[in-house]
């Protein structure tokens, strides 16, 4: 492991510009000799940026973007939460994923969130208490991908994102509108207060500098010291008792729950669609598995012919995710903990099987899981709390080597416990809430070191020559999956650029009723839409995508959300 502090002198240079001045948003892009770089907020690109113009390879990059997304998207991600990184080679297409979802403690039992009758928790008893804390996998994942892929030294990555909480940043549109919304949570310690709120109680206002001298400190001791400030037992120890102490019952955190984890190498999956391959991250994500399912039980449509101007095309698309999420719901969780079924899953034939119940004319009456080879009989649990506070980003180098990267802290600001100067997440509440149903365990309970399922899908495409052409995710919860299908369906099938891809309608099914988002391009369709037996519903849905195109020549396209547009001004 590369953890050296003092830089060469050439790539000290490369950081000049962050370390003289405390505003980003407006700065020009660095010099980069070739590659790219896709993140949420324009000041962690510039990070990745850096760092690529100073030599760094795809995931020297990405783990900046992690870092500095930490300092100025805290309500997203950050090494208080864990993700999901899948590296992907330009030459010769190879795959390494890496897992660094959060565990639940050890001393964790199923019965986490129920009172002593069996009754559900209180959601704030839930949700912002040391219950719902799992241990940070992120810097674990940083470390263990950097030690296989990085090229600068470890202490480098630091530098623009100790910049950034050091000498400070601008409040963002997007920042001060989730820190109003979620005054309760963000502000929940004196700590958080202090940083990101005023005197009267109200968030600092858009354009004000916000400066984060904790975590600028506890960067600089990651940065000398590798993984053991956070990971060591002296470090291990203070956090620890911090979430032992904001936690009400049942198994508390110890050191040893954080001194012992291990972020993890997975097997990627994979699946064909049209002349294209997609891969993505496996279990405990359920994510990748139901984009492959989802496109692959659409391979035998021809939706270039229908577009994303007819109604049917929505309506076959909904009856993909409605028969993708019955599977999801049974068989996916942690493949340490429960036998996921994960090749029959993705097996071809399983897969068009799947797509064959779909009826183009007619929603389903009813959508139940399926019964590919391995599977356990299995029940579904009780659905997880809502989520909102994920990041995606996405990295391609000079050599051709892709990164894609899915980060959380699960809900908005995690717990709201604030720790080192960053939040910690909430994300043991992506367990089932309850362990059983109708007498069976189900797959994703909550066990003592095991870690929740998710649905985040950092994805590559590769073209039918092999060559990455598209590198892509999103954040959102359980619409993950749907808007990362539905973007590559509109590159590959609508001829869409990947910008416009990400900006296309969103549309999601809950049982037999679907949401579509509200004020979108789907809402004059309603009616079409019902006709086919869908229920509408109209919601405002937490989307955030980001991608990374290729481009004839070599170059790449690089496209953010459209729907972030107007939120990360500050002036």
């Amino acid at each position: 492991m590369k953890f050296a502090l003092v830089l060469a002198a050439p790539l000290a240079l490369a950081f000049t510009s962050f370390t003289a001045a405390p505003v980003l948003a407006k700065r020009a892009p660095a010099a980069v000799p070739a590659g790219a770089v896709s993140s949420p907020d324009p000041r962690a690109s510039a990070a990745g940026e850096a760092i690529l113009a100073a030599g760094g390879s795809a995931v020297d990059a990405a783990i900046a973007v992690m870092l500095a997304l930490t300092v100025v998207e805290p309500q997203s991600s950050g090494i208080g939460g864990g993700g999901f990184l899948v590296r992907a080679d330009g030459s010769d297409g190879m795959l390494t994923t890496f897992d660094g979802r959060e565990t639940a403690p050890a001393s964790a039992t199923a019965q986490r969130f129920l009172d002593a009758d069996g009754t559900l928790l209180a959601r704030e008893s839930r949700v912002t208490s040391g219950l719902s804390v799992g241990v940070p996998g992120n810097i674990a994942l940083a470390a263990k991908a950097h030690q296989q892929f990085g090229n600068l030294p470890w202490a480098a990555l630091f530098e623009p994102a100790i910049a950034l909480a050091r000498d400070g940043f601008r409040m963002n549109r997007r920042l001060h509108e989730s820190l109003a919304q979620q005054k309760t949570r963000a502000g929940l310690t004196p700590e958080a207060r202090a940083v990101f709120f005023g005197e009267d109680g109200e968030p600092l206002p858009i354009g004000a500098l916000v400066k984060v001298p904790a975590l600028a400190e506890t960067f600089a001791r990651l940065a000398a010291q590798g993984p053991a400030a956070l990971y060591g037992e002296e470090a291990a120890g203070a956090l620890a008792e911090y979430i032992a102490a904001e936690t009400p019952q049942d198994g508390r955190m110890t050191a040893a729950d954080i001194t012992g984890y291990e972020a993890k190498e997975r097997e990627a999956v994979c699946g064909a669609y049209r002349t294209y391959k997609v891969c993505g991250m496996g279990p405990p994500s359920s994510g990748g598995i139901a984009v492959i399912q989802m496109l692959g039980q659409l391979d035998r449509f021809n939706l270039a012919a229908l577009g994303p101007q007819n109604p049917q095309f929505w309506h076959l698309f909904l009856e993909s995710q409605r028969i993708a999420y019955a599977d999801r719901e049974i068989f996916l969780a942690d493949s340490d903990f429960v036998d996921v079924p994960v090749a029959g899953l993705i097996a071809a034939d399983y897969v068009s099987a799947r797509g064959a119940l779909i009826n183009p004319d007619a929603a389903l009456p009813k959508v139940e899981a399926g019964a590919p080879d391995g599977a356990a009989p299995r029940q579904a649990g009780v659905p997880v709390e809502p989520e909102n506070g994920t990041t995606h980003f996405a990295v391609v180098d000079a050599a051709g080597h892709a990164v894609s990267y899915t980060s959380t802290v699960e809900g908005p600001f995690g717990s709201g416990l604030f720790w080192g100067g960053f939040y910690l997440n909430n994300e043991l509440t992506d367990f089932d809430l309850e362990p059983e149903k109708n007498g069976v365990l189900v797959a994703n309970r909550v066990e003592g070191g095991k870690r929740p399922r998710s649905s985040m899908a950092p994805s590559v495409v590769f073209d039918e020559e092999g060559r990455i052409v598209l590198v892509i995710g999103a954040a959102g919860g359980p619409t993950i999956p749907v808007q990362v299908a539905r973007s590559i369906i509109g590159v590959v099938d609508f001829g869409l650029s990947a910008e416009q891809a990400l900006g296309l309608p969103f549309i999601m099914s809950f049982g037999q009723a679907a949401v579509i988002e509200d004020g979108g391009a789907l809402v004059p369709m309603t009616a079409e839409l019902e006709s086919f037996g869908h229920t509408i519903r109209r919601f405002a849905p937490p989307l955030k995508a980001n991608a990374l195109r290729r481009l004839p020549g070599g170059t790449w396209e690089v496209a953010v959300d459209p729907r972030l547009k107007g939120k990360l001004d500050y002036e």
